[in-house]
């Protein structure tokens, strides 16, 4: 930089709430997603959901301009004692270490909290040197890694060009996938129904058929007409299905619920089943710009062929009759691609400080690389949606 250049700070910030709300929010971009918005990551923190005492010890960075103090990059940082709650997963790593006596935890992790989604870990304003400043982030990452003699940094789910201007500093790319639903031009639920092949339409109708011969109907409701009782019904199907799994692990409070229904009711849509007057079952989803994100589900009532009524065929009708172009209900799952869910890339970028265990990784992740390429491919080429007509021009 030359000398009229403004000198830049990096700092490290202990929780969301000791960094203005406005000078963080300043810093997206209208394509983020919800989940790098200040009252989300508040909500997170100061209901106890993510924080020290669940293993997510909140440590922001931000960049500064000297001397006006101006915010002009920022990072959401936590601390992490576990690998719960990622989404990617590294558990294997942490095996391997241990036994090569290298402690793994604590850990570095830039992103969100329980949010499998791609977007952005690494906010800059308009008009910055973008690339400088991960660059900058990036260097402070590996110097607080090193200097506090930690395993390793993790930025999942990020962007590619997050990816690749951290490369060139020591970090190696993981790539996986998930299964997205992309709105084709649909008007319809029956114009979605009618690009699926044969065998899955039929399937479909008939799980959508089940439905009413149960006595169950599904309401949608998005933004302000969601009523405030529903935020604690949401908590209760949100621990119905954590308590029903044995490695399930309840991180989301009631807290969050509330905190969440006093801030940022604005992106919420809540997808109820009900029998009658009885909501039996949930899903939690959240949407801006365009993209839908399926988050938490969750019964009271073993209903068949349920949970894809309410997680999936709901969601993709709510998009389409909202202009929504993009749902993303979470991540795993081939039963998604089965209904019109094709698989997307994700990439994580993974710093690891000790050179034999980083070795043994970049090995590991060669051999994932292929077979995450090959499916990607075969899983688009085998789509369970048939290509669209060709156009007047293109019969012409």
């Amino acid at each position: 930089m030359n000398d009229s250049a403004p000198r830049l700070e990096v700092a490290i910030i202990e929780g969301i709430d000791k960094i203005p709300r406005a000078a963080w929010d300043a810093l997206l971009a209208p394509d983020d997603s919800p989940f790098v918005e200040w009252d989300w990551l508040y909500a997170m923190e100061h209901s106890g959901s993510a924080a020290r005492d669940t293993g997510w010890a909140p440590y922001h960075l931000v960049v500064r301009e000297a001397p006006r103090k101006r915010i002009v990059a920022a990072a959401p940082l936590y601390l992490k004692t576990h690998s719960m709650g990622e989404f990617v997963f590294d558990h294997g790593w942490a095996d391997a270490a241990e036994r090569a006596g290298i402690g793994y935890f604590p850990k570095i992790l830039v992103g969100v909290p329980f949010t499998p989604h791609t977007g952005r870990r690494f906010l800059t304003a308009p008009g910055v040197d973008r690339a400088g400043l991960i660059n900058l982030l990036g260097l402070a990452l590996t110097s607080i890694c090193e200097d506090n003699k930690l395993s390793s940094v993790h930025v999942n789910f990020c962007q590619p060009d997050e990816a690749a201007a951290l490369a060139p500093i020591g970090f190696m790319e993981r790539l996986g996938y998930q299964y997205h639903w992309h709105n084709a031009g649909f008007a319809t639920f029956d114009d979605y129904l009618n690009r699926l092949k044969h065998k899955r339409r039929t399937a479909v109708r008939h799980e959508r058929a089940a439905m009413d011969e149960q006595g169950v109907h599904i309401r949608v409701m998005a933004g302000e007409e969601i009523p405030d009782r529903m935020f604690p019904e949401m908590y209760r199907i949100y621990c119905s299905t954590i308590e029903k799994l044995y490695w399930g692990r309840r991180y989301l409070t009631e807290d969050f619920f509330d905190l969440i229904r006093k801030s940022f009711k604005r992106n919420m849509v809540f997808i109820g089943a009900y029998a009658g007057r009885e909501l039996i079952a949930g899903a939690v989803n959240l949407a801006k710009a365009n993209v839908m994100y399926g988050r938490y589900w969750g019964c009271f009532r073993e209903v068949r062929f349920l949970h894809f009524n309410v997680c999936y065929y709901a969601g993709i009708e709510h998009s389409i009759l909202s202009g929504i172009q993009r749902y993303e209900p979470g991540a795993g799952g081939e039963y998604k691609w089965l209904r019109g869910f094709d698989p997307a890339l994700t990439r994580s970028i993974h710093y690891v400080s000790n050179p034999d265990l980083k070795r043994a990784i970049a090995g590991f992740l060669k051999r994932e690389r292929h077979e995450v390429e090959r499916w990607i491919v075969a899983g688009k080429e085998r789509s369970q949606l048939k290509p669209p007509p060709p156009s007047d021009q293109e019969i012409e």
